[in-house]
């Protein structure tokens, strides 16, 4: 019988948490990225992308998406795209904030397009995602995304669920 929220006795007090509140929080914040990166493995799969991870966790990039259902022919190949995955469930003033940047020695620095194509966004509450070319937050350490219910338009709207810009091997204009 599980006595979760009961107020049955217990026998000896509560153990104290090893970890201080900084370490919890992280920790937190790395299950939401694991999540929001299966998430993402799931949506590409069943949107018929090919799905592949960089061995270990020293690339800029989360994935490489292949494009695999483009006619293909010997001049021409389907694109494969490098992919950094963030997530948010912080609403700040009606928007939520991504970060869309590394951190090196404490600094935010933001992704270039020498080390990533694609910025996957996933919005948790909204169970949203927007797909932006790095050209769209390359120079930004953080981006600020509407809700779905809002009225007026947000800076990214036109990438919410634009899954077609990874179907494309052509530049983003």
């Amino acid at each position: 019988m599980s006595n979760c929220g009961s107020s049955a006795r217990r026998s000896s007090p509560r153990p104290k948490t090893a970890l201080p509140a900084s370490a919890r929080r992280e920790l937190t914040t790395k299950r939401r990225g694991e999540l929001a990166e299966l998430a993402f493995t799931l949506k590409a799969a069943s949107l018929g992308f090919g799905v592949a991870r960089p061995y270990g966790d020293s690339e800029r990039y989360d994935f490489i998406l292949d494009a695999r259902d483009i006619t293909h022919t010997p001049t021409r190949r389907p694109p494969l795209h490098r992919v950094q995955v963030k997530c948010s469930t912080q609403l700040i003033d009606g928007l939520y904030r991504v970060n869309s940047s590394r951190r090196v020695h404490g600094r935010a620095l933001p992704y270039t397009a020498a080390e990533i194509d694609f910025f996957a966004a996933y919005i948790i509450p909204e169970d949203t995602w927007y797909i932006l070319p790095v050209e769209v937050v390359a120079g930004r350490a953080s981006l600020l995304f509407r809700r779905r219910k809002d009225r007026k338009p947000g800076a990214y709207d036109r990438y919410r669920e634009a899954w077609r810009l990874l179907r494309s091997n052509v530049p983003i204009g």
